[in-house]
């Protein structure tokens, strides 16, 4: 992305910059607050139910156009044990052609004793992939067009103090999908070429000690799902999908905070090239576009130092690495990939302590992405 671009985005954003808070929390009296505060008490009125602009750009996607929405709310007024829960939603077009529509919903009940995540996205964009396998240069970049519609759920219940265990769901169909007539997903007959449907069933388990589960502070995070999709469900390709995400936080330096978060996906059977494990995107690896590595197993990790800096801005750092591999035995510490950054955090939710996100990431050989999202990336 160039200065420009950047400098575009971040004055938007700060001109909105509690503009999208969700509620009006400030407790101190109004003609004490600075011109300031005033300011974003004023907006946190007026933009209540309003989303935030977004204008990025990047060499794939051209110029992004779209408007995001982020609510944390208690769904029982009665409930006040439960920590908030959360919804989200991302609408943008690009000028290259990309649509892409996504709902996130994770619903905290009962006073903490349920929890159902649930995730719905219809997208259509070129994927851009080097190649299946690690060993992929940046110069052999390929595009590949496809539609997806996809509503992925796991509900669980609290079995012991932090502990959930529950079930997984998941439905996909890809359609539409163009390549090149010499695409490697022709000439080895890779399977997902002509599209199709997933439907998945599984177990989903996690151990959450988070103390804010969109900003947190202390505690940690163990989320497991494993995920079938047999045949006789209705799934064009028969294959297993098992994903786990650890994350561990430590406060430091007063309201510092060092976050450490390690991943791993594996898959067999027959997998399609799209439901294969995927290195990048926006939370993970960030710089590089998800999906341009991928393999049957991927593993990943990062650590990230989050600072705030003065009244709702802080600043954020990270360094991660990852690979992936046709199996955990081909898994080693050669041919790791990089990625480092930086953020701006402007918090839009006083009374949760809840943020807008602003990442830039990078990798080696001019591997970058720009990234605009509410809460942490992990």
């Amino acid at each position: 992305m160039n200065n420009s671009k950047i400098l575009t985005v971040l004055l938007i954003v700060s001109g909105f910059a509690d503009a999208f808070a969700q509620s009006d929390t400030t407790t101190t009296q109004p003609d004490t607050l600075s011109k300031f505060d005033k300011f974003n008490v004023k907006m946190e009125k007026f933009f209540k139910y309003a989303p935030a602009p977004i204008i990025t750009y990047s060499s794939e996607a051209g110029n992004v156009f779209g408007l995001a929405k982020f609510n944390l709310f208690h769904p029982s007024k009665k409930d006040t044990v439960s920590k908030p829960s959360k919804v989200s939603a991302v609408v943008t077009v690009s000028t290259k052609g990309r649509v892409n529509i996504s709902i996130v919903n994770d619903l905290i009940l009962k006073e903490n004793k349920y929890m159902i995540l649930s995730y719905f996205n219809y997208k259509k964009t070129p994927e851009y992939m080097l190649g299946i396998g690690n060993d992929v240069s940046v110069d052999d970049v390929e595009e590949v067009v496809q539609n997806r519609v996809k509503f992925a759920t796991a509900a669980m219940r609290r079995v012991k103090e932090n502990y959930y265990a529950g079930i997984s769901l998941d439905f996909s169909d890809y359609f539409g999908i163009e390549t090149d007539s010499n695409s490697f997903l022709i000439r080895d007959e890779v399977s997902g070429l002509h599209g199709g449907t997933d439907i998945g069933v599984g177990l989903a388990g996690a151990l959450d000690s988070r103390s804010n589960r969109y900003n947190p502070q202390q505690g940690a995070l163990l989320l497991t799902t494993v995920t079938f999709y047999p045949k006789f469900l209705g799934s064009r390709y028969e294959f297993t999908s098992v994903y786990i995400d650890a994350r561990k936080y430590f406060k430091i330096f007063s309201k510092s905070v060092l976050a450490v978060q390690a991943t791993t996906s594996y898959t067999s059977g027959d997998v399609p090239f799209y439901d294969l494990a995927l290195l990048g995107g926006e939370d993970r690896m960030r710089g590089y576009y998800k999906g341009a590595l991928r393999d049957k197993v991927l593993v990943d990790a990062q650590v990230e130092y989050r600072m705030p800096v003065w009244n709702i801005f802080g600043i954020t750092t990270w360094i991660g690495t990852g690979r992936v591999a046709s199996s955990f035995k081909n898994m080693g510490l050669d041919g790791l990939w990089l990625s480092y950054g930086g953020g701006i955090r402007i918090r839009v939710d006083s009374e949760n302590n809840a943020n807008l996100r602003l990442d830039m990431g990078f990798g080696p050989n001019g591997v970058s992405g720009f990234y605009f999202n509410f809460a942490e990336a992990f």
